[in-house]
C-alpha cells in the first residue's frame, strides 16, 4: 500500500511556478533601468562627458536620455533597434491631460530600405488615428514645441538614435511631462507608416519627471493586471489541472493505489479551476478595458476552455452511478474532453506569452513545467504498465496451476467429476476475473490502455 501522502509532492511544481513567475516579475519590474553601453557611447560620442540622465523606457526596447537646458528647452536622445531594410521610430511631447497618440509633437527618423536616413518633425492628429498621410510638418508657432538641431544616427548593430535640441512652451511641465514613443517597420518616402498594434506598441506612453527620471503610465495599472492573469492562468489551468490528472491516473490502482487518490484530484481540480476562472475574468476585464486591439483567438480559445472546464466540473454532482449502464460512454467523454482541454489550455498559455511579449523566462518556465508535467507522466506511465504486466503474468500463472490441479485439491466435485467437464467454473478463468484486467483477455478496460479500469485514460 502506498502512503496516502503521495500525491502532496506534485504540490511543489505549481508552488516552484508560481515563484519563478512572481520573481521573474520582480525582477523585471526591479530591472536596472540604466541604458545600454552602445546607446551611451552613442550620445557621449565616446567620451563620457557631460553624459546625459538616460533610462530605458517600460516598452520597445527603446532608451530615453536627456539633458536640462535653460528656459524650458532639453536635448533629448532617443533610440531603438530598427532590424529590418526599413522602418521609424519616434519621440514626442503632448500638452493634453495624458499622454496619447493624439496631438502629440513628434521627431520621427526613418531608415529608408536604401540605407539612407532622414529626421523630420511631425503633428499626430486625429485624421492620422484614422489613416490618413503622416507628412512632415514644421512647427513654427511660437506657442508650439520647436525641435532644433535635428541628427538621426546608427551603429553596426542597427541601434538607430534620434537627438533635437526640444523648447517648450509655457503650458509645458517638466516634472509632468507627457511623452510618447513608436517604432514602426514600413515607411515610403517620408512617410511613416502605421505602426504595429501589439500591447508593447499600445502602451508607449509615460508621464515623466525630467529633474528626478521618475515616470508612471496610465498603462501601468493594465500591465499588472496581465502579468496576475498570466501568472493564475499559467498555474491554475496550466499546471495544477494537468496535476489532479496525473493524481486520478496514477494513484488510483495502478502504479501507486492510495485510498484518499479522489480527494487529493478533487481538491486539485477545484484549485485550480478557481485560480484559473479568477485569471479568466482578469482576462474579460483586460479586453473591456481594451479599446484599440483585441486578440481574437486567444479570446475565442480563454472563452471555449473556461465553458468546458466548467462542464468538467459538473462532474462532482452529475456524473452517472458506478452501476449506471451509460457509465463508460461517459467515462470516454469525460477523458477525451479533459486531455482535450489540456491540449488547448497549453496552446493558448502560448499565445498568452506571445501576446504580451515579457522576458523570455516566462516562455522556459511554461516549458519547464510542461516538461516536468511530461516527466512525471511518463515515468508514472512506465510504472503502470510494469506493474500491470508483471501482475497478468503473475494471474496467468496461477490460472494454469489451478488448471492443471484436479478439482481444487484432490478430490472432485460431485463424486469424481471435475465440475464443468473436467475444467475449472469459468473457462479455464478465475470466476470474476481473479485479479485478470477487465474487459476481457488481459485487456485495459475499454481496450484504451488503462489498466483495469483504473488509471483513467
Amino acid at each position: 500500500m502506498y502512503s496516502s501522502n503521495c500525491p502532496k509532492p506534485l504540490l511543489i511544481f505549481p508552488i516552484l511556478a508560481t515563484l519563478c513567475l512572481l520573481s521573474t516579475t520582480t525582477s523585471t519590474a526591479q530591472a536596472s533601468t540604466q541604458c545600454s553601453e552602445q546607446f551611451e557611447l552613442m550620445i557621449t560620442n565616446g567620451n563620457g562627458r557631460n553624459k546625459p540622465k538616460c533610462q530605458k523606457l517600460t516598452t520597445l526596447k527603446a532608451e530615453f536620455g536627456w539633458t536640462i537646458l535653460k528656459n524650458k528647452s532639453i536635448d533629448i536622445f532617443f533610440g531603438a533597434r530598427l532590424d529590418n531594410d526599413e522602418g521609424w521610430l519616434a519621440w514626442g511631447v503632448n500638452p493634453g491631460k495624458r499622454p496619447q497618440m493624439v496631438g502629440t509633437r513628434a521627431i520621427i527618423g526613418i531608415k529608408n530600405p536604401n540605407g539612407s536616413l532622414m529626421v523630420n518633425t511631425y503633428n499626430i492628429t486625429s485624421g492620422t488615428k484614422l489613416g490618413c498621410q503622416l507628412l512632415p510638418s514644421e512647427l513654427h508657432d511660437d506657442n508650439d514645441v520647436l525641435f532644433s538641431n535635428r541628427k538621426i544616427f546608427i551603429n553596426q548593430t542597427e541601434l538607430v538614435v534620434i537627438s533635437a535640441t526640444v523648447t517648450l512652451p509655457s503650458e509645458y511641465n517638466i516634472t509632468d511631462l507627457h511623452h510618447v514613443w513608436q517604432v514602426g517597420a514600413k515607411v515610403d518616402g517620408n512617410e511613416p507608416k502605421m505602426h504595429p498594434t501589439t500591447l508593447q506598441n499600445v502602451d508607449s506612453t509615460e508621464t515623466i519627471n525630467l529633474n528626478t527620471g521618475e515616470g508612471h503610465s496610465v498603462g501601468q495599472h493594465r500591465r499588472h493586471l496581465r502579468t496576475v492573469h498570466g501568472i493564475l492562468n499559467i498555474v491554475g489551468w496550466g499546471t495544477l489541472l494537468p496535476m489532479g490528472v496525473i493524481v486520478a491516473r496514477y494513484f488510483r490502482k495502478f502504479p501507486f493505489k492510495n485510498t484518499y487518490w479522489f480527494l487529493a484530484h478533487i481538491y486539485i481540480q477545484i484549485i485550480g479551476y478557481t485560480l484559473g476562472t479568477i485569471g479568466w475574468a482578469i482576462g474579460l476585464v483586460l479586453g473591456h478595458s481594451s479599446r484599440y486591439y483585441t486578440f481574437r483567438i486567444h479570446r475565442i480559445l480563454a472563452i471555449f476552455i473556461f465553458t468546458f472546464t466548467s462542464l468538467q466540473m459538473l462532474a462532482l454532482r452529475l456524473k452517472p452511478e458506478t452501476k449506471d449502464e451509460y457509465r463508460k460512454y461517459w467515462d470516454m467523454y469525460h477523458h477525451f474532453l479533459g486531455y482535450s482541454l489540456l491540449a488547448l489550455i497549453s496552446v493558448n498559455i502560448f499565445q498568452g506569452i506571445a501576446i504580451l511579449k515579457p522576458d523570455k523566462t516566462w516562455k522556459w518556465v511554461y516549458i519547464g513545467v510542461l516538461g516536468a508535467l511530461a516527466s512525471i507522466t511518463l515515468v508514472f506511465e512506465i510504472c503502470t504498465w510494469v506493474k500491470f504486466l508483471k501482475q497478468k503474468k503473475k494471474d496467468k500463472d496461477a490460472t494454469k496451476q489451478q488448471a492443471g490441479a484436479p478439482g481444487g485439491g484432490g478430490a472432485p466435485t460431485g463424486g469424481g467429476a471435475p465440475t464443468g467437464g473436467g475444467a475449472p467454473t469459468g473457462g479455464g478463468a478465475p470466476t470474476g476475473g481473479g485479479g485478470a484486467p477487465t474487459g476481457g483477455g488481459g485487456a485495459p478496460t475499454g481496450g484504451g490502455g488503462a489498466p483495469d479500469g483504473g488509471p483513467p485514460l
